[in-house]
């Protein structure tokens, strides 16, 4: 097989004398690329807002950056950024158009960034407490499984009659200038507001969570949403992607210059739901950090626990339009 998959969870090495990316020796450590690309950051005016890490330490938009080989960069990474950076500047219509496996690959690149921050930062304080650094199975399954398909940018990986992700993309009223960013890296759950849309992926749950919620997708599709609307469906995603109780597992199978990846059904040999029970109280706690803009508070949102509050839908079920909602943007 001439591709070679890099697999830097094998050896833990997250040094910057490597490539993120493709493993391959760096001329100097300061051979880098920002998480956040330049672009998003000066359109957002985001270089040195604060960015706070797990470790509750903090860094700005602009300390973010990973090592990245300059040809690596050019040929792979830098035509991705520019195709989505013309899509969202252009808006909803253009982003509707773009192949969702470019933006699967763009959020998983900025994503698989800040964990490599993240476990750059954790490692040094490990070692300055003389400890060594311990990550759970679990989670190094997702990162490198997140990893192995981030490899798709410059491999010949091929998703075999799957997709690996759930991505929803609305059409929303925001305000001008909005920049409404959110990820979980835990359960690699991403959303991003800004322009006159919104995006949800879901990185590595094989279409779970869309599964989940096709009952509300099919009923607010194609409707604009309210922003608060917008956040409530993010809610909705980022808790169901917690209760996801599934690791899901890949076969690689090479066959001449081709990668396929193919999914092992999530179900396995377990008859346990691939969801844990959804909580009312929990869903409202999200919710309500969710909805932090417009000042609703835990208590209002589950007054009546079995019909938590909702801008989507109606008493009846029926759904609100972004008319009706007289709440700021």
């Amino acid at each position: 097989m001439s591709a070679q998959i890099y697999s830097p969870f094998e050896r833990f090495n997250f040094s910057n004398s490597k490539c993120f990316l493709t493993g391959q020796a760096l001329n100097s450590e300061e051979e880098k690329i920002q998480v956040f690309p330049q672009w998003l950051m000066s359109r957002y005016h985001l270089e040195d807002q604060p960015f706070k890490l797990l470790d509750e330490s903090m860094a700005t938009y602009k300390d973010l950056k990973i090592p990245c080989a300059a040809a690596v960069n050019e040929q792979f990474l830098e035509p991705l950024e520019t195709e989505i950076a013309a899509a969202f500047d252009t808006g909803y219509e253009a982003v509707k158009e773009l192949d969702e496996k470019k933006l699967f690959q763009w959020a998983g690149k900025l994503l698989y960034g800040i964990i490599f921050n993240e476990i750059q930062s954790g490692i040094k304080l490990q070692h300055s407490q003389g400890e060594e650094f311990n990550m759970s199975q679990a989670i190094i399954h997702k990162f490198s499984h997140l990893h192995l398909m981030l490899q798709s940018l410059n491999l010949p990986i091929e998703f075999d009659g799957f997709k690996p992700f759930s991505l929803v993309l609305f059409k929303v009223d925001n305000a001008d200038d909005i920049f409404g960013y959110r990820d979980e890296i835990n359960t690699l759950t991403f959303s991003l507001r800004i322009k006159d849309f919104g995006l949800i992926i879901c990185l590595q749950d094989n279409g779970a969570n869309a599964s989940y919620h096709k009952e509300v997708l099919d009923k607010i599709k194609g409707q604009k949403l309210h922003p608060i609307q917008f956040e409530e469906l993010n809610a909705r995603f980022f808790y169901s992607a917690y209760l996801f109780n599934r690791l899901p597992e890949f076969n690689i199978l090479p066959v001449e210059d081709t990668i396929y990846l193919e999914a092992m059904p999530l179900r396995g040999t377990s008859s346990k739901p691939l969801f844990d029970d959804w909580v009312t109280k929990v869903y409202g706690q999200v919710l309500e950090n969710f909805w932090k803009n417009w000042g609703f508070l835990l208590f209002e949102i589950i007054k009546n626990p079995e019909e938590p509050m909702s801008f989507l839908f109606k008493a009846d079920g029926s759904v609100i339009s972004a008319e009706e909602i007289e709440l700021a943007r």
